[in-house]
């Protein structure tokens, strides 16, 4: 599962990242939401990496209107490349979603205790994705995106049993190769190493979608949940 994540690094270390040309003006996102647009890294026309704007949860080129998107904001490793929503993307159309982390929730009663997941040592990963174009009825292209789920590893498994799947550098060329075989990707979605990540509870404030500031991750102030 991959419902809420950030993306705080600056541009320039995205360019750096990804070896992507262009730039786009970005400012901090601290909880990025489905159904928002949020930047990703593709191949354009003629091969080459470009950073672009997409709009979070995936639409078919079938789909009857926008509101698919919101129900398919994840395609798991597993079935991506049979499901209908999906199977598409997956053989031509896949990209990389630029993250510094994921969240995902504790339940403790009552409440929901968000936690920030993601690369040990900060800084940008990227997270396995597919994207897709649908034309509206007035005729314009609207641009749609999914993040791919895997099973859970260690660090995550006593949140969910699912994770984003995170695909490294030396990997990047391969994921997004439309000639790149499908048992060679499915390798790539694999639970990323435990030992590569942290994982700490940060503020309630994340809760609220319409909260996106540097308060949503700070560290949980309160009592310290158990868990991890």
């Amino acid at each position: 599962m991959c419902g809420r994540y950030l993306l705080i690094s600056p541009v320039e270390a995205m360019r750096r990242f990804f070896d992507v040309g262009g730039l786009l003006n970005l400012p901090p996102r601290y909880n990025i939401a489905p159904t928002q647009d949020a930047p990703v890294v593709r191949l354009d026309k003629e091969g080459r990496r470009e950073l672009i704007m997409m709009r979070w949860g995936l639409v078919p080129l079938w789909a009857k209107d926008l509101s698919m998107g919101a129900r398919c904001i994840n395609a798991r490793a597993e079935s991506a490349a049979d499901k209908p929503a999906f199977r598409d993307a997956f053989e031509r159309r896949r990209c990389l979603v630029p993250t510094d982390g994921f969240f995902e929730w504790e339940k403790k009663g009552k409440l929901k205790q968000p936690w920030r997941i993601g690369p040990a040592e900060d800084g940008l990963m990227a997270l396995a994705g597919l994207w897709e174009r649908w034309r509206a009825p007035d005729g314009g292209v609207v641009r749609t995106y999914a993040v791919v789920t895997t099973e859970a590893n260690e660090l995550v498994a006593p949140l969910h049993d699912r994770m984003p799947a995170v695909i490294p550098p030396q990997e990047f060329g391969a994921w997004l190769d439309p000639e790149t075989p499908a048992e060679r990707l499915r390798e790539m979605l694999r639970p990323y190493p435990a030992e590569r990540m942290k994982a700490y509870p940060v503020s309630r404030r994340l809760n609220d979608v319409r909260n996106d500031d540097a308060g949503c991750i700070e560290p949980f102030e309160g009592e310290e949940p158990k868990l991890l």
